[in-house]
C-alpha cells in the first residue's frame, strides 16, 4: 500500500505598507483597548477602524499585525500578488522537504564578505518569530495563520542588490543542481516587484 506524502506549505510574499517593527507598539496599545493610533493609520480596513475604544480586539497580536501592515486594496480586498507569474509558485513551494526556498538559500549560500546576505534572508524567513522579535504571538493566530518574517521597503532594495552583486557563493553541497541560482532569480523577481508597489515583504506560510 502507498503510504500518502501530504504536499509541502506552501510560502507567499505578500506587500507591507507599514513596517511591523513601528506597528507593533500601536498594536499592543490597540490590544489594551486603545485603538486611536492604529485607526489614523492610512489605509486600515474596517475590521480595524470598527474596533471600539476601550474593548480588546477578538484578534490575537498576529492578525492584528496582519491586518494593519498588508497593503490592503481601497475596496478591503487582498492586495495584488507581486507576481503573477510563474516566480510566485516556484518560490512558493520550492521542491525540497517543507517547500522553503529561503531555508534553502539560507543553507546553501557562503556569505564570507560581510553582504548581509544571511541577515536579510533570515529576517525575512523568522523575523516574527519570539526568538528574532523578542516579543510573542506575532508569528502565529488563530485560523491557521502563520507569519514567518518580513523585510521593510529599504531592506527590499538591499537584498535585491546584495543577490545581483553575486559576492557569495554556492555550498557544494547543495542538493539541487541550480537550485540556488533558480530560487535567487525568483526572488529577485519579487523583490522588484516589491521596490515597484515601493512596499515591504511580508513571508506567509501556508500549511
Amino acid at each position: 500500500m502507498n503510504r500518502y506524502i501530504p504536499p509541502s506549505p506552501f510560502h507567499t510574499f505578500e506587500p507591507l505598507r507599514y513596517d511591523p517593527i513601528e506597528a507593533i507598539p500601536m498594536i499592543q496599545a490597540s490590544m489594551a483597548g486603545d485603538h486611536v493610533d492604529l485607526k489614523n493609520l492610512e489605509g486600515m480596513p474596517e475590521s480595524i477602524l470598527e474596533l471600539k475604544e476601550g474593548e480588546a480586539p477578538d484578534f490575537d497580536p498576529a492578525m492584528m499585525l496582519f491586518l494593519t501592515c498588508l497593503e490592503w486594496n481601497s475596496d478591503d480586498s487582498p492586495p495584488e500578488p507581486l507576481d503573477k507569474g510563474v516566480s510566485r509558485e516556484r518560490l512558493g513551494r520550492f521542491p525540497i522537504e517543507g517547500g522553503n526556498a529561503i531555508d534553502y538559500l539560507h543553507e546553501y549560500t557562503n556569505d564570507k564578505r560581510g553582504q548581509d546576505l544571511h541577515e536579510l534572508l533570515a529576517k525575512l524567513n523568522s523575523g516574527l518569530k519570539e526568538e528574532f522579535l523578542g516579543e510573542s504571538g506575532y508569528s502565529n493566530g488563530l485560523g491557521g495563520l502563520e507569519l514567518c518574517g518580513w523585510l521593510n521597503q529599504k531592506e527590499v532594495t538591499s537584498l535585491r542588490r546584495v543577490i545581483q552583486k553575486g559576492k557569495w557563493t554556492v555550498d557544494p553541497s547543495e542538493p539541487i543542481d541550480g537550485g540556488v541560482s533558480d530560487a535567487f532569480r525568483h526572488l529577485v523577481i519579487i523583490l522588484r516587484g516589491a521596490e515597484k508597489r515601493r512596499c515591504g515583504l511580508l513571508m506567509r506560510r501556508h500549511s
